[in-house]
């Protein structure tokens, strides 16, 4: 009988220390409130929101200097980077067909010349001889106008001549404009031909320290530019580098790719240290909107959403005044930024009596992570939720428990 007591006493012991262990090891293992989310801190400084596009930088005057004659190249005085001067002598072409085809036209020239001479003597003396009655009038206005005949063939070589002298001329091909080579796509013994279109010889960059960019930016982002705005840019070759520009031009002409259209967009840069050189891309950021000593929050907190009833959402919103249905949290407007100067209405939540509670606030400009916020119920250094924690951990144990592959 004392042996079944025993048993029993012992048996009791033993489940009464189970159950307090399971008691101390649930209590230790519960996850208190504050460790269930992530959190962001309201903070008070200066925002500005830009629209952005790639651009390539580009000469403000760029100068392609061609041919107007074909021929072989026979000199060739510049080269690329080479400084130039306008007028100076940036190649000749082969001149032999020219000067031979300036002699054939002095021949023609002195031919006429002699033509137009032997014209004037016989008018002079059919005149002579009609004043004698010795030839009719027929004779001597045959006689004029023979010497009318032949002072136009004297006038057509003569242009003729000039018109080869020109070509020759054409034949040196000389600068239009003081700057810099930055291209040259001919060679000595090259034969350049400008029968239908005037070809490209060399081009001259006419200041390289002042740039452009030329970029394109949607329509959807067009209306918020607008000339002499501050556009900032970089580039990969100085990828430490902060640079400026301003707004210069924003051309009308439109233009569709795949059903988006653009408009392209024109930002003028000084370039003193001629360190940016054409061709570069740019990454430019178009300043629109710019609000100083602001509240700011992070926008994962106007995009978080908590796991609550319906019904207790329904009458948190009402009694906020909120006007937006349930259900809708991932499309209201107040993820997105507003137009320029208006405000726009979100929600935010913060940790209270264990429980994320709302905040309604009315949202301003952003710049992708931080959101101009205008709250009575918020001040700099409140904690609100931007996330739930747990989901990262199941996460991250989801992928601890994923089978291995063999």
């Amino acid at each position: 009988m004392r042996k079944i007591i025993k048993q029993s006493v012992f048996s009791l012991i033993v489940i009464a220390l189970l159950a307090g262990g399971y008691y101390f090891y649930k209590n230790s293992k519960q996850v208190k409130p504050e460790d269930m989310y992530k959190f962001g801190t309201v903070t008070q400084g200066d925002i500005e929101q830009a629209v952005s596009a790639n651009g390539t930088i580009n000469p403000v005057t760029l100068v392609s200097v061609g041919t107007q004659v074909s021929g072989r190249v026979s000199k060739l005085y510049v080269d690329f980077n080479d400084k130039v001067e306008k007028g100076q002598v940036l190649l000749e072409l082969d001149d032999a067909l020219f000067t031979a085809q300036i002699a054939q036209t002095q021949g023609n020239v002195r031919n006429a010349e002699a033509s137009v001479e032997l014209a004037k003597a016989n008018e002079a003396r059919m005149r002579s001889l009609f004043v004698q009655d010795y030839v009719s009038r027929q004779e001597l206005d045959q006689s004029v106008q023979a010497l009318k005949s032949s002072q136009a063939v004297l006038a057509s070589a003569r242009a003729q001549l000039q018109r080869d002298k020109t070509n020759l001329s054409y034949s040196i091909i000389r600068s239009p404009v003081s700057g810099i080579v930055i291209d040259r796509q001919i060679d000595i013994g090259q034969t350049v031909a400008a029968s239908f279109q005037t070809p490209t010889l060399i081009k001259i960059a006419q200041d390289l320290s002042k740039m452009q960019i030329d970029t394109s930016f949607a329509e959807a982002d067009i209306g918020n530019i607008k000339v002499g705005q501050l556009a900032k840019f970089s580039v990969d070759a100085f990828p430490n580098l902060n640079f400026e520009g301003v707004v210069k031009q924003i051309r009308l002409n439109p233009v569709t790719t795949s059903n988006v259209v653009s408009y392209n967009v024109v930002i003028s840069v000084d370039n003193p240290q001629q360190i940016l050189l054409p061709g570069m891309t740019a990454y430019v950021s178009i300043i629109f909107a710019k609000h100083d000593n602001v509240m700011l929050v992070p926008n994962a907190a106007l995009r978080y959403k908590p796991k609550l009833d319906n019904d207790e959402d329904s009458s948190k919103s009402a009694s906020n005044g909120s006007k937006q249905s349930p259900g809708k949290g991932s499309r209201r407007k107040s993820a997105e930024a507003p137009e320029t100067g208006g405000f726009g209405r979100g929600k935010v939540y913060v940790l209270q009596d264990g429980k994320p509670q709302l905040r309604e606030v009315k949202v301003g400009i952003t710049d992708g992570k931080l959101t101009e916020v205008v709250s009575d119920t918020l001040k700099s250094g409140d904690q609100i939720i931007t996330g739930n924690a747990q989901a990262d951990g199941q996460a991250s144990g989801n992928a601890m428990r994923a089978p291995r592959m063999f």
